[in-house]
């Protein structure tokens, strides 16, 4: 039987700080400076950043503060942003003065998401038409071990997510292919890793089962040894 488990998101602990994003829309006032235009590409960039959290983002911890420009025009201006839409990460600049590009909001989400979460389960990044991870999935299914799929095509955030993890283990110009999996928390490779993890695995346990007979042959159940 498949121990394949539904699709989760990283170890999330309820304590863990939430990662602060920061929009300035144009909007605000300015002792006797008020603005009354509405900015059509700040509306779009709040209704992007929303619907980035909702899916690609999905189970992050995440803040969202919608801040008025103009009203506090010298807050972005000292990170070298003067033009609204504006979007801050943690204090940091990713879109300035244009409709934000959700890619590079749930890259940058994703990099510091992965490194205050760590995974601690067994875990496959795949997708469809993959005869590697076919191979990876299908050692795990004969292991009986239990694990979670991700399908980094279907799923965007996954994809980021395992970007994100991988580059920060391999180096950023490695390239990454699937499938990249994680056993019981450790992080392996590919199918050939999975497979060679988990024969040594088993080698180790069946040297421990013969070392555990040995014992018993010798002492028997007191403890003692066996006249």
């Amino acid at each position: 039987m498949p121990k394949q488990r539904p699709v989760q998101r990283p170890d999330i602990r309820p304590s863990a700080a939430p990662i602060h994003i920061v929009v300035y829309r144009w909007a605000g006032r300015w002792g006797p400076f008020k603005i009354k235009v509405p900015c059509g590409e700040c509306a779009l960039t709040v209704d992007v950043v929303k619907d980035t959290i909702s899916n690609e983002l999905q189970g992050i911890p995440v803040t969202l503060d919608i801040r008025e420009w103009l009203s506090e025009w010298w807050r972005p201006l000292r990170l070298g942003a003067w033009h609204a839409p504006i979007v801050l990460v943690e204090g940091q600049v990713v879109s300035v003065g244009e409709a934000l590009n959700r890619g590079v909001l749930a890259e940058r989400v994703m990099s510091l998401a992965v490194a205050r979460f760590n995974i601690t389960d067994t875990r496959i990044y795949g997708k469809d038409g993959c005869p590697h991870c076919v191979r990876a999935k299908a050692a795990l299914d004969k292991a009986g071990v239990t694990y979670t799929y991700l399908d980094v095509v279907k799923n965007p955030g996954a994809m980021y997510e395992m970007f994100s993890r991988v580059k920060a283990i391999v180096g950023p110009k490695t390239p990454i292919t699937v499938p990249q999996v994680w056993y019981d928390g450790r992080y392996v490779g590919g199918a050939d890793q999975v497979e060679h993890a988990l024969s040594t695995t088993d080698q180790t346990q069946k040297e421990a089962q013969k070392q555990s007979r040995r014992l018993f042959q010798l002492f028997g159940r007191g403890g003692t040894k066996a006249a």
